[in-house]
């Protein structure tokens, strides 16, 4: 187990990613059998989609596997590392965009897919922002977004500010519409009964409804029978204006 201490001594010891020590821990005959570093983590995927980031620990997690917890140390050596292999496992879920298609069309599905993760797993948001996202799977996922970014003809020096542009933009949106589903499934509403009833409360007051009233038109002119309706023709504009100015930047 790797100590306060130890982390001071070795502060290049920022992810697990980067422990190249060998195992010095042999598994000893009162350890629960099938446990290992695999299950320990996609149980920590489920504890977080359930329970959320805020109730995670180490002691939570110990109990949903029916261990000890420090059976878990075995394995992992603090609660941040098994938080990193959490959120590296469910990066796996992005499937890599078909190698024949057109770049527009690889972008929209890596965009697409990495906004639906990150509203299917709330707690990546805060997570990807915190560690370094130097797992497997993260890596692929990013090799991938470089490629396609690649393949527009931009500029070496442009690719970056093009791959920040849309994958930030992503980022952003799904937390935001993560968030809002979240909230209206705490609350016991539909996403559509949730929006109403925060338009109402905004009406109820004055010095708001003003502004609410002043927008009307721009809210009419967006379309869209229900919040997923508007949120969708929101994603898809913008993610059309993004690639739409790629190429304008590009053809420069």
């Amino acid at each position: 187990m790797v100590s306060a201490a130890d982390r001071v001594k070795n502060p290049a010891r920022t992810s697990v990613w980067l422990d190249q020590r060998a195992p010095s821990r042999t598994r000893k005959s009162d350890q629960p059998a099938g446990l290992d570093r695999d299950r320990i983590t996609a149980a920590s995927v489920r504890l977080l989609d359930a329970e959320g980031l805020a109730k995670f620990s180490m002691r939570r997690l110990a109990a949903e596997l029916d261990v000890t917890a420090m059976s878990l140390y075995w394995y992992v050596d603090t609660k941040d590392d098994l938080l990193e292999l959490a959120l590296d496992s469910v990066y796996s879920e992005i499937a890599p965009p078909r190698e024949e298609a057109h770049w527009h069309d690889r972008l929209r599905e890596l965009a697409t897919t990495y906004r639906e993760l990150l509203v299917r797993h709330v707690w990546v948001s805060p997570l990807a922002g915190h560690f370094l996202n130097i797992g497997p799977h993260s890596m692929l996922f990013s090799y991938a977004v470089q490629d396609v970014i690649r393949a527009t003809g931009l500029p070496l020096h442009q690719q970056t500010g093009a791959l920040s542009a849309v994958f930030q933009f992503v980022y952003g949106f799904g937390t935001i519409e993560g968030h809002v589903v979240q909230r209206s499934a705490a609350a016991g509403l539909s996403q559509d009964e949730y929006f109403q009833q925060a338009m109402r409360t905004i009406r109820s007051q004055p010095q708001l409804s003003r502004i609410v009233e002043s927008s009307q038109d721009l809210m009419d002119a967006r379309g869209g029978d229900t919040v997923e309706e508007m949120r969708e023709r929101d994603f898809t504009f913008a993610l059309d204006l993004l690639i739409a100015g790629i190429e304008a930047m590009r053809d420069r």
